[in-house]
This record gives C-alpha cells, sequence and structure tokens, in this order.
C-alpha cells in the first residue's frame, strides 16, 4: 500500500485553498482548528484527524482523492469511455483468437492430409506384413 506524503498533501490543500480564495485562517476556522495548527497540516508536519479532513473536503469542495493522492475521481463519461476502449480491445483480441485458431485448425488438417497421403494403403500393408 502507497505511504501518503503529508507534504504533497498540505500543498495540495493550501493549492485548492488559495483558488477557491480562502486564507488560512478562514479555511482553519471553518474547519474548527487553530491557524497554527492549519499551517502545519499545510507544510505536513502535523497529522489532522478523519473529521478535519471530511470538514476540510467538505469546505474546499473536493474530493478526497484530490487532497490525498491529487486526482479526482474520474467524470461518467470518461469512465464510459474507458469501458468503451476495453471492449474494443476484447473485441479484438476475439478476432485475433479466431484467426489462430483457423490458422491452427488449417495446420492440423493439412497435417492430417499430409498423414493419411504417407499412410500405406490396407490392401497394399496387408500384402507386406504391415499393421
Amino acid at each position: 500500500m502507497e505511504q501518503l506524503d503529508y507534504a504533497k498533501m498540505g500543498a495540495r490543500i493550501g493549492k485548492i485553498r488559495k483558488l477557491k480564495g480562502l486564507s488560512q485562517d478562514t479555511l482553519a476556522r471553518r474547519c474548527g482548528i487553530s491557524l497554527s495548527f492549519m499551517g502545519n497540516i499545510e507544510r505536513g508536519t502535523k497529522k489532522m484527524s478523519m473529521d478535519t479532513f471530511v470538514t476540510m473536503c467538505r469546505e474546499l469542495e473536493t474530493d478526497a482523492d484530490a487532497l490525498l493522492f491529487g486526482m479526482t475521481q474520474p467524470s461518467e463519461d470518461m469512465i464510459k469511455s474507458m469501458w468503451r476502449q476495453q471492449k474494443q480491445k476484447a473485441e479484438g483480441n476475439y478476432l485475433m483468437y479466431i484467426q489462430i485458431m483457423k490458422s491452427v485448425a488449417d495446420i492440423m488438417g493439412n497435417a492430417g492430409q499430409e498423414a493419411e497421403e504417407t499412410k500405406p494403403h490396407r490392401a497394399c500393408a496387408d500384402k507386406e506384413g504391415i499393421k
């Protein structure tokens, strides 16, 4: 499991806070923490409680993934697009599988015909004592 990088998480909190036009003091008050503790969180030197984290996500109007890992949840359109890509890959793999199986069948069919052609006829084999 990946370790959290609190310094990076704090930097993301600070960046989003600034984009929202909030001061550290305003966000700290809204989250019910001191200004000093807010500064420590943004520097990554202190860890916040889960309650404070949830409140911070709500106040910054962002999801946990954005603060924790720097990525947001994919949109529904993005998910649908990913499924279409996977479906196309699966269809391509299936077609490749069919082509391979046809090739194998052709090879096996040719090998069977060659074996038939080289096998002695039963009448000849009986005369020569071949079983």
